[in-house]
């Protein structure tokens, strides 16, 4: 029974994104064919975000899979754990039911009001998933605390405190939120998932201010129908289905045959192929363990040292962010509220720069080791390029058709996932569309919903610190303290390596973005100069020794300790951190082909 219910689940769940890249691909037709599109296909695509994304996150909590931070794996393995587990449960149960209550007073107010958002479907229908997806979460990290009853009991009653919390939100209006948000800390140290830790922390302060936490999901609701937020589950949905492809192996193929005869050309494939597979993938996560089986024995096999080739995946994992079609570059455009086309552009050079720098690393370790290297061969390299060519094309797709008038940015999202299905799938055959699609598209709205919910509950906590001017005190604070451009740059950039540090970049994006902006704007930092700096450092905290996103990632995939991961990359810390500062203290990298063509 609990097998059915969840296919019927992962069944919805990828229904519902197939439908999303549908829309937008008929969109396109109609409108170059016969003048007009689908009557609110908008809307509809919009809203099945809202469903793909709080199903997602059921699913991931199904299996798992919710993000959290990695300080609860400190702990050491035994009773120790055990109650750290239970502890970290019982307070993401209680958010859960807190959460679940919020949304379904927000449904209950919108189904008040009776509006529809497209072919006359209510709203509130559309919102209905918002209190199902909390509520699943709850009962499912309760379940997940602990092979036996007893454990289960304990963090079970979360969801009694929740409850009774979210019934009575008045017993903490007028008083201080901080042993709420001490707890709450507690529980993320401990192994919460992330969403609970900043939807708890905005509840906790919405409810100490006398306001209900429903306002939470007011935001969250937006977030979700905004008009381009429905790009990230496409693009990730393309990220999915080349990793599962063959796509990787025909690439390094390809840039083994072109570069391999150079010193250290293997390094410099790596870095090369991770930085062209993370652009379309959206994060290191999927690089790093998509790619990392295939590349570290490569490495090693070459002759290099197996603590460079460790660093060096590490490293080049999160090489990718700042080169169109980036992720957070999407995300950081919807959030800070400008053209998302701007940030492309004005990412190509520095994403440039940092590959060329661990590329050229990589050289450098070629020399001193005397790595194996590889003569030229034009047949094989016209051979690799004839091979790999339907994936060599997909960045040509995606600027074309961004570019070129003939899709928007969603839609250009759903041709490029729809170009990763046909190739991988009916030209190539890596894919079984009865065996693998269900699977895929499963794992992928998983992802995905591990990423939405947290930033559908980061957006409550910036609204309330919105709500406090948090923003107008941190630019008066900041004036204050600090009148030189330039040290406000090199502030910017330790404070931004430091969210890095402890915040996954999504969440980052959201939280973050709308405090930094009027700081930008008081020092006359550009925008996208701002958002290229943004998105540089965060992808600099993802090598933080210990808590990085991207040595704990590696630490999993190449089965080595920590501490090891973290020496190991160090190195490529060190000169990514040069190129940061390069990218922040001269902006022509980052304006230079938007000013050429007349854009900024």
């Amino acid at each position: 029974m609990t097998r059915l219910f969840a296919r019927i689940e992962d069944g919805i769940a990828a229904l519902a994104l197939a439908v999303m890249t549908v829309i937008p691909l008929l969109e396109i037709v109609l409108r170059r064919s016969v003048g007009i599109g689908i009557p609110g296909a908008g809307p509809i695509v919009q809203h099945l975000v809202l469903w793909v994304g709080f199903l997602g996150a059921a699913i991931a909590a199904r299996e798992g899979r919710l993000l959290s931070l990695a300080t609860g794996s400190l702990v050491p393995e035994g009773w120790a754990r055990r109650v750290t587990t239970v502890i970290a449960a019982a307070i993401g149960c209680a958010v859960s039911t807190v959460l679940a209550l919020a949304a379904v007073e927000f449904v209950q107010s919108e189904r008040g009001v009776g509006s529809s958002f497209a072919a006359g479907i209510p709203t509130w229908v559309a919102e209905l998933v918002l209190p199902i997806g909390f509520a699943l979460i709850g009962l499912r990290l309760a379940w997940r605390a602990g092979e036996r009853w007893p454990a289960r009991a304990l963090a079970a009653t979360g969801l009694v405190a929740g409850w009774f919390l979210g019934t009575h939100p008045a017993l903490l209006e007028g008083r201080s939120a901080l042993p709420g948000l001490a707890l709450i800390v507690l529980g993320g140290a401990l192994g919460a998932p992330i969403f609970a830790i900043l939807g708890g922390a905005a509840a906790v302060l919405f409810m100490a201010d006398g306001i209900t936490p429903a306002a939470i999901l007011i935001e969250t609701y937006s977030l979700s129908v905004s008009p381009t937020l429905a790009a990230i589950p496409l693009f990730t949905l393309t990220g999915f289905l080349l990793a599962e492809g063959k796509a990787s192996e025909r690439l390094l193929r390809v840039f083994r045959a072109l570069f391999g005869w150079i010193p250290g050309g293997t390094a410099v494939v790596c870095a090369v192929l991770c930085s062209f597979f993370t652009a379309f993938t959206g994060g290191s996560g999927i690089t790093i363990l998509a790619l990392g089986g295939i590349l570290f024995p490569a490495l090693v096999k070459d002759g290099y040292r197996e603590r460079f080739s460790l660093g060096l995946l590490t490293a080049s994992g999160s090489l990718g962010l700042l080169l169109p079609p980036s992720l957070p570059l999407m995300l950081y455009g919807v959030v800070a509220q400008m053209p998302i086309e701007d940030l492309f552009i004005g990412g190509i050079l520095p994403g440039i720069l940092l590959t060329t720098m661990i590329a050229a690393w990589g050289m450098r370790e070629g020399l001193l080791s005397g790595a194996g290297r590889q003569s030229f061969a034009a047949g094989e390299a016209g051979a690799a390029l004839w091979d790999a060519k339907w994936e060599l094309l997909m960045p040509i797709v995606v600027v074309g058709a961004l570019f070129s008038g003939l899709a928007t940015s969603v839609e250009a999202a759903a041709l490029t996932a729809a170009y990763a299905l046909f190739t991988q799938a009916a030209i190539h055959r890596d894919l079984s569309i009865r065996r693998d699609l269900l699977r895929v598209f499963a794992e992928c709205v998983g992802l995905i919903g591990g990423v939405l919910v947290i930033l559908g509950v980061a957006v409550g906590l910036t609204s309330w610190l919105v709500g406090a001017q948090v923003p107008m005190h941190l630019v008066e604070f900041t004036r204050a303290h600090i009148e030189s451009r330039t040290m406000f740059l090199l502030a910017l950039n330790v404070f931004l390596i430091l969210v890095g540090c402890l915040m996954e970049i999504f969440p980052a994006i959201v939280v973050v973005v709308p405090l930094i902006v009027p700081l930008g704007q008081a020092y006359d930092v550009h925008p996208v100069h701002l958002g290229i700096i943004f998105i540089a450092n965060l992808e600099l905290g993802y090598l933080t020794p210990l808590v990085g996103l991207n040595i704990l990632l590696a630490s999993y995939r190449f089965k080595r300790p920590v501490l090891d991961v973290a020496r190991a990359a160090l190195p490529m810390a060190a000169i990514l951190g040069i190129g940061v500062l390069v990218i922040t203290y001269v902006p022509w990298l980052t304006l230079g082909i938007l000013h050429m063509l007349g854009r900024s």
